[in-house]
């Protein structure tokens, strides 16, 4: 029975998690995932058993000093609040963590034990994965779902993957049996440029999640990341005429998939998009921060501080088109939410996953 007595009641909450390793390429997601606590100032109300669900040899704890005190910080999942204010405001349940290393349907069954305990109306995972896609184009996101109602109400593409998974495609299937409703969100990460941050791909994440769930997310320092880590990888790619070539292969097979796209009713979805990210509600404030309220008493974990990411250090190109794309425990090619980036004929987990 889970007890979660420092959580007041929430509003039409819902869940977005994310989980470092194998459907995290470049950290998209759970930088994401963190960058939501970090602008909201989350607070942590409830940690998984590290001992139930990692291995400890292949994720080590970590040992720091506090004011001369050793302490230990162990790998696990954490759960955080944050409001988002407004006139309707609503709040997010965070589950930020490590893919676990066993006991994935336990692992599963408890997060859906808290999303039944706090009312989660509907749970977004997001995650990222390698692919043949230009670090020039805007950042291609797929919205996946096992629920064919939900797909046709939410414009959400259905899933046909089969093949190899990871946690984010078990916890969707594992929300789908329990009924509730589950997205999983894909951006797709150039995969000759992979290591990270890649905080182009976390805000392309953020931006689609804004649509999902009706929000505004206050963006912060991440356009301005975005803009130097391209920067940084034209210069790189510039330095190199081979990686210059395939970039310029990869562009026009871009822009030629796309073309058909150039319609007058794409244009005018992404107009009204940009509108609604123009509109700030009433009382919400230009910065979109979720206004603080006194009665709000959660849980703190005090061993799990949070810190802003230092600036992005200008990435190294990968290796050339033909070699292997995968990089050790980062990033996935999920199939089912973006076989158009992706290739089907995976031979590791670093290049195949699915939603």
């Amino acid at each position: 029975m889970i007890e979660l007595e420092g959580v007041p009641e929430l509003i039409d909450p819902v869940m977005v998690a994310a989980f470092e390793g194998w459907n995290d390429a470049g950290d998209a997601a759970s930088s994401a995932v963190a960058h939501l606590d970090r602008e909201w100032k989350g607070e942590v109300f409830a940690a998984l058993d590290a001992e139930d669900y990692y291995d400890f040899q292949v994720n080590r704890p970590t040992v720091w000093l506090d004011g001369g005190v050793r302490k230990i910080t162990w790998p696990t999942t954490r759960l955080s609040v944050v409001r988002i204010g407004g006139d309707k405001p609503r709040d997010l349940v965070l589950v930020r963590g490590i893919e676990p290393s066993m006991r994935w349907r336990s692992f599963c069954n408890e997060l859906l034990g808290f999303a039944h305990e706090l009312g989660v109306e509907m749970v977004v995972v997001l995650g990222a994965l390698l692919g043949d896609t230009p670090h020039t184009r805007p950042v291609p996101v797929s919205g996946v779902t096992s629920d064919p109602d939900l797909a046709r109400t939410m414009d959400l593409e259905e899933t046909r993957y089969e093949g190899p998974t990871g946690i984010v495609g078990i916890l969707q299937e594992a929300c789908t049996h329990a009924g509730v409703p589950a997205v999983s969100l894909w951006a797709a990460v150039p995969h000759y440029v992979s290591q990270p941050p890649n905080p182009k791909a976390t805000m392309a994440l953020l931006n689609r999640l804004e649509d999902l769930i009706g929000v505004r997310i206050p963006l912060g320092e991440l356009p301005e990341d975005a803009r130097a880590w391209q920067l940084g990888v034209d210069q790189l790619a510039a330095e190199d005429s081979e990686v210059a070539e395939y970039v310029q292969t990869l562009e026009e097979a871009r822009d030629t998939a796309e073309l058909p796209e150039a319609s007058g009713e794409a244009i005018a979805r992404e107009f009204e998009r940009y509108l609604r990210r123009r509109d700030i509600a009433p009382g919400q404030g230009p910065g979109g921060h979720a206004t603080e309220s006194g009665d709000a008493t959660y849980l703190r974990d005090t061993s799990s501080g949070r810190t802003r990411p230092p600036k992005p250090p200008k990435p190294e190109p990968g290796p050339p088109p033909g070699t292997d794309q995968g990089t050790a425990g980062r990033g996935s090619a999920e199939q089912g939410s973006a076989g158009e980036q992706s290739s089907e004929e995976d031979t590791g987990p670093e290049d195949s996953s699915e939603d």
